[in-house]
């Protein structure tokens, strides 16, 4: 079988890719190697159109096996099941800066499938599927204006890094992904801790430019090997039925139906116009099909023309004005932290949840050095929230998304675990939605976790700048605060999320084929503006710093340190005696193979209790300790003394008192609590006690 495979150079390691070697009944297939990282990427299409849809049926995949990293999966199944949270996340990345590229009124549905088949360490499957999918749907017959290439950089010890390895990305002060095509930035995602918005731009356009090489590899690979785009039936909306529709209403009625601040208010004028056309074209079948696709494409001239040209913002608000603003604290009882963040019609409630570290989240996935998280944000978007009536089928990849977006924005400000012991979970839940809940989620989950006493470095703060561009890279209006009708008939969705000193986490989709240096300079420089307006005005004023202790409901922790070689004693054989210890105090323990202990509980006498039992039991006793214990067994010899679960020693028949006794019972009973003082080891390596030497 003869394929073709090409290469190229690519921050100091080999990219090759193999065409026609694998699953050639594909539309477009290409096997892509990166060190020994290995992705199969392709696309495909149907030959017609899905029937009764208004949008692009594109689905991206990520398929992660685990006998890429010589795993084998865990649970009783052991076969992969449901996308993981980075599968989902990766899928997400790659179908951003695709979308745009599809023609605006293609509806035959399309697939993009990566099936990562080896993971190389110094090279990420992630990254490598994000090219492969790119370069299989531009040697595809399906139509794309592409390539568009993409670049992941890192920062460690404040030197960028082209493509990091899986340490470098997970280690590092900055996990940044730019997607471009020939001449634009089409897609940006990052995670950073606290990087100036300078640094990050830099970084950016560093990313830009070599994506700019791995473009001119795709074209050469499209000029020997890609077949030529196949026709499709256009869902475009026909010229005749608009010109019909601006005679019924004119472009004058369509501003009034849409000029408001309430978006029950628009949606109602909205619907008055739907029913009015619906009436003037009820002798027209074909028409009355596709007419909400047809006023959903009228409302989107409208509002565009009124930003761009009017600069009239559908709710009245100036062009860098953000809508009212509202925050709270301590609104639901006994969680254990909580605050509520409102932006105009937009309401986030988070509730905050700790725990011991043994409640962590561990992660069975590709990242060897990735087993488990302390942080877990998880973001809900009930139908409720926007007036509709759905029922919940769990989190889908947008909830995930927005939830994935709040918690990089703020990992970077949480303590560690040495100053503070507690796996954290914050949940958002969305009340009401208008656009931008996951900035908003942002906001409440900052308050809310220092309404729980967790001690993070710095407030975090987000927002999102919406973008209307005419007929020119001139042309362009950025809106900073976009409501749920800007993102949807505008072109850019740019959320940043940071502290007064620098971002934490970008997010940026975009429905055009990129933008200019100028445009995200501005969108960068506006966020940064609202940003400290959100936190100096509403934020800091509900609460100005972390709570310094946990709540009242919240488990207490205590943390010592023992010597490793110790943790075996404290456990016990097979679990004895820990499991002991939880019983007598009602705590629970945890023990690191570093030797650090963990006692979580709600009564702080019972948690020091069972720190003084721990410390008992590995401390090397000396001759002259004076100690407490429990008669649990008694010899023709003398009594055996439980000082600590576990822990036991002797006390000789001629040690119990000061006259003799000719039979222990005379003195002890079992169950007896009693003081001794240790006398050393005995000559069979026993713990020897005294009871009738005691001195207080």
């Amino acid at each position: 079988m003869s394929y073709k495979t090409y290469s190229m150079e690519l921050a100091g390691r080999t990219l090759s890719i193999d065409i026609g070697r694998v699953a050639k009944q594909a539309n477009g297939a290409a096997l892509m190697h990166y060190g020994d990282t290995t992705v199969l990427c392709t696309a495909t299409a149907s030959e017609k159109p899905r029937e009764g849809i208004d949008f692009f049926p594109l689905s991206v995949e990520f398929e992660e096996k685990m006998y890429s990293v010589g795993k084998i999966p865990g649970g009783f199944n052991k076969r992969e099941g449901k996308a993981s949270e980075n599968a989902v996340l990766t899928a997400r990345v790659i179908d951003r800066p695709m979308r745009p590229l599809f023609p605006k009124d293609y509806r035959n549905d399309c697939s993009l499938n990566n099936l990562v088949l080896s993971v190389d360490p110094e090279c990420r499957p992630e990254l490598v599927a994000m090219i492969g999918s790119a370069v299989a749907t531009s040697i595809s017959d399906i139509p794309f204006a592409g390539p568009c290439a993409t670049t992941q950089m890192g920062l460690v010890d404040g030197e960028f890094i082209v493509n990091p390895n899986q340490e470098q990305w997970g280690n590092g002060d900055m996990r940044l992904t730019v997607a471009s095509t020939r001449e634009k930035v089409i897609m940006i995602e990052a995670g950073a801790n606290e990087v100036p918005e300078d640094k990050m731009l830099d970084a950016i356009y560093r990313c830009h430019e070599i994506n700019q090489e791995i473009i001119k590899f795709i074209d050469q690979i499209v000029a020997e090997v890609g077949k030529p785009k196949h026709e499709y039936t256009s869902c475009a909306i026909p010229e005749e039925m608009f010109t019909a529709i601006k005679e019924i209403v004119p472009p004058a009625e369509m501003e009034v139906a849409v000029f408001s601040d309430d978006k029950q208010t628009r949606e109602e004028n909205v619907r008055n116009v739907t029913d009015k056309l619906a009436e003037a074209f009820a002798d027209k079948e074909d028409w009355l099909e596709i007419l909400d696709e047809a006023v959903y494409q009228y409302q989107k001239k409208t509002v565009r023309k009124m930003i761009l040209v009017d600069h009239k913002r559908p709710d009245g608000r100036a062009i860098d004005q953000i809508r009212p603003l509202a925050a709270e604290v301590d609104l639901i009882p006994r969680v254990h932290g909580s605050a509520m963040f409102t932006r105009g019609q937009t309401q986030i409630c988070t509730l905050t949840t700790l725990a011991p570290l043994s409640e962590s989240q561990r992660i069975d996935g590709l990242d060897p050095n990735k087993t488990s998280k302390r942080y877990m944000h998880h973001y809900n978007f009930p139908s409720y929230s926007v007036g509709e009536t759905k029922p919940s089928r769990g989190p889908g990849r947008r909830e995930i998304g927005h939830g994935a977006l709040a918690e990089r924005a703020l990992l970077p400000v949480l303590p560690d675990t040495e100053k503070f012991p507690y796996a954290i979970r914050t949940v958002s839940e969305t009340f009401e939605s208008n656009g931008s809940t996951s900035q908003a989620s942002i906001c409440a989950s900052t308050m809310s976790l220092m309404a729980a006493g967790v001690p993070i470095s710095k407030p975090v703060a987000g927002i999102s700048c919406g973008l209307v561009t005419g007929d020119t890279d001139d042309e362009y209006l950025v809106l900073t605060d976009i409501q749920g009708l800007e993102d949807f008939f505008g072109d850019m969705d740019f959320k940043v999320a940071g502290t007064k000193d620098g971002i934490t986490a970008i997010q940026m989709d975009i429905k055009i084929h990129g933008l200019t240096r100028p445009i995200v300079e501005e969108a960068i420089r506006r966020t940064r503006e609202a940003r400290m307006y959100i936190l100096d005005e509403v934020m800091l004023p509900a609460i100005s710093a972390p709570r310094e202790k946990v709540g009242k409901y919240a488990p207490k922790i205590i943390q010592i340190q023992i010597d490793p070689q110790k943790i075996g004693d404290v456990v016990g054989q097979r679990g004895k005696t820990i499991n002991t210890l939880i019983e007598m105090t009602g705590v629970k323990i945890d023990i690191t193979d570093e030797g650090c202990v963990s006692v979580c509980g709600e009564d702080e006498a019972m948690m020091q209790e069972a720190v003084r039992l721990i410390d008992i039991i590995v401390t090397d006793h000396y001759e002259g300790q004076i100690l407490e214990g429990e008669v649990v067994s008694i010899k023709e010899f003398g009594a055996f003394i439980e000082f600590a679960p576990g822990k036991e020693g002797m006390v000789h028949i001629s040690k119990i008192a000061n006259e003799r006794i000719n039979h222990v019972e005379d003195v002890l009973t079992l169950g007896d609590r009693v003081k001794v003082v240790c006398l050393g080891k005995d000559k069979m390596g026993r713990m020897s006690f005294s009871i009738k030497d005691v001195r207080e």
